[in-house]
């Protein structure tokens, strides 16, 4: 799974560089040895021997060439374009997963965040909700699918919300909504105590729900670093490799259709956060370009390059730790 998400991302670098005339002279599928390599035209393709990514390595992306057809030779809108379309592409991967999983993986309803019926034991009902409330709003935050408010109800301090809901066709605002809560690896999750209702699939609702579930991914995925970096989250929560692949072997000794929606999240994932500005990612590549866009003065490339290889050291440090934690947490269970 890791191998075709890097993979696809690496493939929409390569896409836009021929398509933009830049020179690519190496396409690979994995690192190390080379198992397989041939050259086609001035590409050499290889199969290397461990499954964990792969690059696209460009004449003149990170140095400096005098082939005209050098990545640092073209336009700041092209070299944006190139540097973009890695993400772009896991986002059209996430869109199409996520449509193969509502498509055959969640039976004949979509889920909404409309409020179906209530446990016997529902705390949430003598706090204000009511059935047939339509879920908008969850503290500050909007919510346009089941996901979201999924996310919104997690780590929620007391137990309490303040929640806006859609009632009879006008919106009405409950403070202070008290649901149950449960501890889960460290984090205060809400027990749902009701049911939300299901709507029957068509092809236009259906269409119309895989858009928002990966816009709605897309959003997680933006809450979650704001999250982490505001402290909501501590390191505990987040995992690495070894954590995903546990969390996606669990749930494909459920059912092997589990692991779309996850998988669906992490190309969205990783197209979001490599858009992020950080050093080493392709944020931080278009960062650069939209500075020299703006100012029609390139940083030097020395001064660039150090500026990702020290980013680069720092997200492998925090890698590093993360890994750690997650073995760590295999074995104590």
């Amino acid at each position: 799974m890791f191998l075709l998400l890097i993979v696809i991302h690496e493939f929409g670098h390569f896409i836009a560089a021929k398509i933009c005339k830049v020179r690519v002279n190496e396409f690979a599928v994995g690192f190390g040895p080379s198992l397989f390599k041939k050259k086609i035209g001035e590409t050499t393709y290889a199969l290397k021997l461990v499954p964990l990514g792969g690059y696209c390595a460009m004449e003149g992306e990170d140095e400096e060439s005098a082939d005209d057809r050098a990545f640092c030779k073209k336009s700041p809108v092209k070299r944006l374009f190139i540097v973009a379309n890695g993400a772009i592409f896991n986002l059209i991967l996430g869109l199409i997963i996520v449509g193969i999983s509502l498509s055959i993986g969640s039976g004949d309803l979509l889920g909404t965040t409309t409020v179906a019926k209530f446990e016997e034991t529902a705390v949430s009902s003598q706090h204000g909700l009511e059935v047939g409330d339509k879920i908008i709003k969850v503290g500050s935050r909007r919510v346009f699918t089941d996901r979201d408010l999924l996310y919104t109800f997690t780590n929620v301090e007391n137990g309490e919300l303040d929640l806006v809901v859609k009632r009879n066709g006008e919106k009405v605002a409950l403070e202070n909504v008290k649901f149950a809560t449960e501890e889960v690896d460290g984090i205060n999750v809400v027990k749902l105590d009701f049911w939300l209702l299901g709507e029957k699939k068509t092809f236009l609702n259906l269409v119309e729900h895989t858009f928002t579930t990966t816009f709605s991914y897309c959003r997680i995925v933006w809450f979650s670093f704001i999250d982490l970096i505001s402290g909501k989250y501590g390191i505990s929560a987040m995992s690495g490799p070894v954590g995903i692949t546990a969390t996606v072997g669990a749930a494909a000794k459920q059912n092997l259709l589990n692991i779309l929606p996850i998988m669906a999240l992490i190309t969205v994932n990783l197209g979001i956060f490599n858009l992020f500005p950080l050093p080493a990612l392709d944020g931080g590549r278009i960062m650069f370009i939209l500075f020299e866009i703006i100012t029609r003065k390139p940083v030097a490339q020395k001064y660039e390059g150090l500026v990702h290889t020290i980013g680069l050291v720092l997200l492998l440090a925090l890698m590093i730790i993360i890994t750690g934690k997650d073995i760590i947490a295999l074995f104590v269970g």
